[in-house]
């Protein structure tokens, strides 16, 4: 097993470092290392616009929903023992041949995926936090308890989902039978304690107050929620077929009336049949974003009336625009190559999918608006969320192409879109917090995107074939 893993770590690196450069993907976890030692900095004029705590909060939250992005590894099931970046077939595949159990290969991906995800984002971050330590006048253990707690932070998001996807491939009754006892759970909580239960959180716990005890106690209860992940993982038998009817011919003359209605109808037809567009949905979209709404419920009695309605339309519309991502994971242009039709229009084909996609997020900000109460800013927080998401995914086609699962690992491309999108949230926000009218004027994204896509289509039409 230990041969298996250093071999797939080996092959994550030949990906990356072939497709843009060992330079530029070794930079990635240095690039985050100096974004952590700078913002370091800032943690006095943060904390002094917050409530005590509050940030450490925030940050525990950020990366417990990163392990809840990422820990999907039961609704992939089966599929990353077949294929990962469209027809790419990686040691993950030796299933067929190799005289190696499917579970000893799925548990050495998924232990292979959880510590490339951990040197890649939590590692870098903490250690420029400790760098900076010096400097800020923090003590260096407490730096170290930052890291180990955000590390848990990960590793309980990631196991969480595991566990919970893990379950969805089981049986989906199950499922929605735990997710509801969950949330009754919760909201019991709440009705009994009027204590959000976000305080509850282990890993801010552990940082709070400290002991062997309580950190030996949590790890005792990921290594419980690992086991029983991996022990529900049932793999496919690699010569199983499925067998459906013909939809595609039907769909595409419904679609008839939207642009490229055929290359539409694949899109949504291959969300479908993987099991994506309910299990994306459930668990890259509506549990990341349900577990970053009770993180940021807690700062809304600091925020004006629309504040909290506001900041979460907008993380809504981040979100959102990694739908890109799911519907160009199912392949990539070499297919395409023997057709009479050239990447640009591919491109304008998933651009269309994630329009209609786009449903999703509409429906979750008018729940949460209702929910909470704030049914007044539905509407601007609806065009908020929606302006950000088309924007976002505009500068991600203009930078990733038909790729974007890898090369946002390019230190160049991240680092772009960091800025442009960053600086979008930024002017936002402050808008949006003086006037909640002025969230209206995020429909003026529509003229930057249309730039972002009219020449990520001109770029990536010319270079694509020869490229990834």
């Amino acid at each position: 097993m230990l041969d298996l893993f250093l071999a797939m770590m080996k092959e994550e690196w030949r990906i990356h470092s072939t497709i843009f450069g060992s330079l530029s993907f070794a930079l990635f976890p240095v690039m985050i290392c100096g974004i952590a030692f700078m913002a370091s900095f800032l943690i006095p004029i943060i904390q002094a616009s917050l409530p005590p705590g509050y940030l450490t909060l925030i940050t525990h939250g950020s990366y417990l929903m990163l392990g809840v992005m990422v820990g999907g590894f039961g609704l992939l099931g089966s599929e990353v023992m077949n294929r990962r970046f469209g027809q790419v077939s990686l040691l993950a595949y030796s299933a067929r041949s190799l005289p190696i159990r499917e579970t000893t290969i799925f548990l050495t991906f998924v232990v292979k995926d959880t510590v490339y995800y951990f040197l890649l984002w939590v590692l870098p971050f903490g250690f420029g936090y400790i760098l900076a330590s010096p400097f800020t006048g923090v003590p260096l253990l407490s730096a170290l308890l930052l890291l180990t707690t955000l590390s848990l932070s990960f590793l309980f998001g990631l196991s969480g989902i595991f566990l919970l996807s893990s379950v969805y491939a089981r049986s989906t009754t199950v499922f929605w039978l735990l997710l509801i006892i969950l949330f009754t759970g919760i909201g019991g909580t709440v009705l009994v304690t009027a204590i959000n239960p976000a305080l509850f959180f282990p890993p801010l716990l552990i940082y709070n107050s400290p002991s062997v005890a309580s950190f030996l106690l949590a790890v005792l209860i990921l290594v419980l929620l690992f086991s029983i992940a991996t022990l529900l993982f049932d793999p496919i038998s690699p010569g199983s077929a499925k067998r459906y009817p013909n939809a595609f011919t039907p769909l595409s003359g419904r679609l008839s009336f939207l642009p490229d209605s055929p290359l539409v109808a694949k899109d949504l037809l291959d969300l479908f049949r993987s099991g994506s567009l309910i299990g994306q949905t459930i668990f890259s979209f509506i549990l990341p974003l349900v577990v970053i709404w009770f993180f940021l419920s807690l700062l809304e009695g600091f925020l004006p009336p629309q504040g909290l309605i506001f900041l979460v339309a907008i993380t809504t519309g981040i979100i959102a625009s990694t739908m890109y991502t799911w519907v160009t994971m199912f392949d990539t242009f070499g297919p395409y190559a023997c057709l009479p039709i050239d990447v640009s229009t591919i491109i304008a084909g998933k651009l269309t999918t994630c329009g209609i996609l786009q449903m999703i997020p509409a429906i979750f900000i008018a729940t949460v608006a209702i929910l909470s109460g704030d049914v007044i800013y539905l509407i601007p927080s609806v065009v908020l969320s929606l302006s950000v998401s088309f924007y976002a995914t505009a500068v991600m086609v203009w930078l990733s192409g038909l790729s974007p699962n890898v090369l946002v690992y390019d230190v160049k491309v991240l680092a772009a879109y960091l800025f442009l999108v960053g600086i979008a949230i930024a002017l936002l926000t402050a808008a949006g917090y003086s006037n909640p009218d002025y969230a209206y004027l995020a429909v003026l994204l529509a003229i930057p995107s249309w730039c972002f896509i009219r020449r990520g289509r001109a770029w990536w039409n010319a270079s694509e074939p020869e490229g990834f």
